[in-house]
């Protein structure tokens, strides 16, 4: 990636035409041949761009550029012509680099969404008093017949507690919870084993039949886990 900050006029033609005066700004080249320009407001949304595939080519100023007025020409030291295969063009007037950096970022892993299942499991493995006084974590993925139990827990009487993890709480992650429920309840080295049903938001529907298999819901507060937010500095 290439960050120049220079001082500009920019010209954008093609099923558009748009035009910038000359000004400070910021200009991005990165590695796939996007160029943008920014400003230093907007946020993350550049003033005009070209997105790839595009080739830039740096020339000479010319004696006279269409879209200057005769009192900047003499200003403008190179123009940076930015065409797309649509055949749109992009023409930065260059007057001044202030500042000129490329940088070898590497290859990005991609987002990641914060508040999948995994991290919130993995918070309430390592918060098992969130479900009450006392509990501890016994082990995460306990195995069962037809898959993983999410969190298996001991309370403070003793008892194990299954612990079905979901981001948004619906009836078919109360089903999978129950049949888990089953076989383990089938095991005389478990049993007897009580069901929580675990997550961010969970439906009316999905709360109506936990309880009429004996299932409790835990909603969890995904920020107040990870210390982000404190309920007891809240004004409401």
């Amino acid at each position: 990636m290439r960050v120049v900050i220079s001082r500009c006029q920019v010209d954008y033609g093609g099923r558009l035409t748009a035009h910038l005066p000359m000004a400070k700004r910021l200009i991005i080249i990165k590695s796939d041949g996007s160029v943008a320009v920014h400003s230093d407001d907007r946020a993350y949304k550049p003033l005009n761009w070209m997105s790839p595939p595009c080739t830039l080519t740096v020339l000479d100023a010319p004696q006279d550029l269409a879209a200057t007025t005769a009192d900047l020409d003499a200003e403008i030291d190179q123009v940076w012509m930015v065409k797309a295969r649509s055949g749109d063009i992009l023409q930065i007037a260059i007057a001044e680099i202030i500042d000129d950096h490329e940088y070898d970022l590497g290859i990005d892993p991609g987002l990641q969404k914060d508040g999948v299942e995994a991290h919130l499991q993995a918070l309430l493995a390592e918060n098992p008093q969130t479900f009450g006084k006392g509990y501890r974590l016994v082990r995460r993925e306990f195995p069962t017949a037809i898959g993983p139990v999410d969190l298996l827990l001991r309370s403070d009487d003793g008892g194990y507690v299954a612990v079905e993890v979901k981001r948004r709480g619906e009836i078919d992650g109360v089903e999978q919870l129950t049949r888990y429920l089953e076989l383990m309840n089938a095991d005389p080295l478990l049993a007897p084993v009580r069901g929580v049903f675990a997550a961010q938001l969970i439906k009316p529907q999905a709360k109506v039949l936990a309880s009429t298999r004996h299932i409790d819901c835990v909603t969890v507060d995904y920020d107040a886990l990870r210390g982000i937010d404190n309920a007891e500095e809240r004004l409401f």
